[in-house]
């Protein structure tokens, strides 16, 4: 049963870079042919896919985001991140991780709890 956990900082100031991790246990983030992807949900609105990383290591990104996002990954932890930057308040959202068990069409099988995100000086 594969199990994926998002952590770091809940409030990060405007302007800098917001770094999320989701460690993902009873799976490898490299088994065909899945995709680790970040989602996020702005309060009183809908989800937001924001980007993956495949199996491969290949990166996708929603075209809105692409300037901003980046996402990486530590085979050895078995960890993939999420670096946003320039935030503004704008970006405040729980932000979920979640494996995409899909070939062209999404299917988001397992997720993470969610991590509150708060942009604020």
């Amino acid at each position: 049963q594969v199990q994926l956990q998002e952590s770091g900082p809940g409030l990060v100031k405007p302007s800098q870079t917001l770094s999320l991790t989701c460690t993902v246990s009873g799976g490898s983030i490299t088994t065909n042919y899945y995709y680790w992807s970040w989602i996020r949900q702005p309060p009183g609105k809908g989800l937001e896919w924001m980007g993956a990383i495949a199996y491969s290591g290949s990166t996708y990104y929603s075209p809105s985001l692409k300037s901003r996002t980046s996402i990486s990954r530590d085979t050895s932890k078995n960890q993939f991140t999420l670096q946003l930057s320039s935030v503004t308040p704008e970006d405040t959202a729980v932000y979920y991780c979640a494996r995409d068990d899909g070939a062209t069409t999404a299917d988001f099988g397992s997720w993470g709890q969610g991590t509150q995100v708060t942009v604020s000086s």
